[in-house]
């Protein structure tokens, strides 16, 4: 179990005191049993599992409240829900959740043909920031699909849009693929 640590910030010269952050517990089965489904399983069968909870979620996904909604050859859908605990200095969702939420998603698209035995990893990613998150803790969704798969790389490109279905980020990826 990794506990959440609490900071507390003031910087009375400035004006500034805050209250103590909320705790937040995260508890891990053994990420090895997941490793080895990873790789006796097809990805797509491993994505159907965490759709339907057959499958404990990912370190990532557990940490960074990322789920998986639709999952077919080619086509991926995440949620994930940016909340304070993800926020940057100036009170806005902090970047590399976007980003992390994108290759999470890109990824599992160009793997989502891949059979048992086949991974990828991610050569080159790239992202666009549209319009900031808002921390109201309404979920957002990342819609990925990919463009091409081969038998060395991969790519893929997605959005992330808020409940209301305006457009937050866009990104795109090219993958590497390899063998266990």
């Amino acid at each position: 179990m990794l506990p959440y640590r609490t900071f507390r910030v003031a910087l009375p010269e400035f004006g500034v005191t805050t209250q103590p952050m909320p705790t937040r517990t995260y508890t891990y089965t053994e990420p090895e049993a997941l490793t080895a489904a990873v790789r006796e399983l097809p990805y797509l069968e491993v994505l159907r599992g965490w759709r339907d909870g057959r499958l404990q979620r990912s370190t990532t996904m557990e940490s960074l409240d990322l789920n998986v909604l639709e999952a077919e050859t080619g086509r991926v859908v995440f949620s994930g829900a940016p909340s304070m605990y993800f926020s940057n200095p100036i009170g806005t969702l902090h970047g590399g959740w976007y980003t992390t939420l994108l290759d999470t998603a890109l990824g599992s698209a160009v793997q989502s043909h891949l059979p048992a035995g086949r991974g990828q990893t991610t050569l080159e990613l790239k992202v666009n920031f549209v319009r900031a998150v808002k921390l109201d803790g309404r979920p957002v969704r990342c819609e990925c699909r990919s463009r091409h798969v081969g038998r060395r790389t991969g790519t893929a490109e997605g959005d992330i849009v808020d409940a209301d279905g305006k457009l937050l980020a866009h990104g795109s990826t090219t993958c590497l693929m390899f063998d266990f």
